[in-house]
């Protein structure tokens, strides 16, 4: 039944060439397994995007109960947690995902970078990786806020003032996230949520889409 599926399918849409174009991809001889070391430096970049799939789907899973609202989010991370089935198990895996995904991305930076595979032809697609780090670091800064706890509050607050410091737009952008140039409210919490779930989630797909799609022109880089 499955395979008459995917046959009706496949014969639409050619779904078996595009996946043999992906899983044929020839791997380098230096990210051989048998190479221990080498395959595994090399599987820093894998690992931060198998991380990312996971922080989507835990994060799609924490908005279903969700409120961004000053009254009930911290009530709603609260029920999640403790009433939930698996919920605390979830957040806690978006939580902690969060972190992980951070030091995987800065250890495959530090590889492309000690590696030189930053260098020509591969210069834009550095760019790009850093692009993603700050994106990740913005998605770190931007949910810290949500459960909308004493603690959060506060670290939102230095992070906001930090952000004032900026030369120039200093003053625009602490307004842009907060909403207002006085106090942490609830614009401040709608913005921090959009943002979380809606910009950074379609800069972070775009921008990994031009990565991968380098990697794939460009080939992998060569051994240390």
């Amino acid at each position: 039944m499955l395979k008459k599926l995917y046959d009706w399918i496949d014969e639409r849409l050619e779904v078996t060439p595009m996946w043999r174009d992906i899983a044929d991809h020839e791997v380098p001889e230096h990210v051989n397994p048998a190479h221990h070391f080498s395959a595994f430096v090399y599987c820093f970049g894998g690992l931060t995007f198998f991380i990312i799939l996971i922080q989507f789907l835990s994060g799609m899973f924490l908005t279903l109960y969700y409120v961004p609202d000053i009254e009930n989010a911290w009530k709603s991370v609260y029920y999640l947690q403790n009433e939930v089935a698996f919920g605390k198990i979830v957040r806690a895996m978006h939580h902690w995902g969060a972190s992980l995904a951070l030091v995987m991305m800065f250890l495959h930076m530090l590889r492309v970078y000690f590696q030189g595979a930053y260098k020509k032809p591969r210069e834009l697609n550095w760019i790009i990786g850093v692009l993603l780090f700050i994106i990740m670091l913005a998605f770190g800064f931007t949910g810290y806020l949500l459960p909308w706890d004493m603690k959060a509050v506060m670290a939102t607050k230095v992070g906001l003032q930090i952000a004032e410091q900026s030369p120039l737009i200093g003053g625009v952008l602490k307004t842009l996230l907060s909403g207002d140039p006085t106090i942490i409210g609830a614009l401040t919490l709608t913005r921090f949520f959009a943002i979380h779930v809606f910009f950074l989630p379609a800069a972070l797909i775009g921008l990994l889409v031009l990565h991968f799609y380098m990697i794939r022109k460009q080939g992998i880089s060569g051994p240390l």
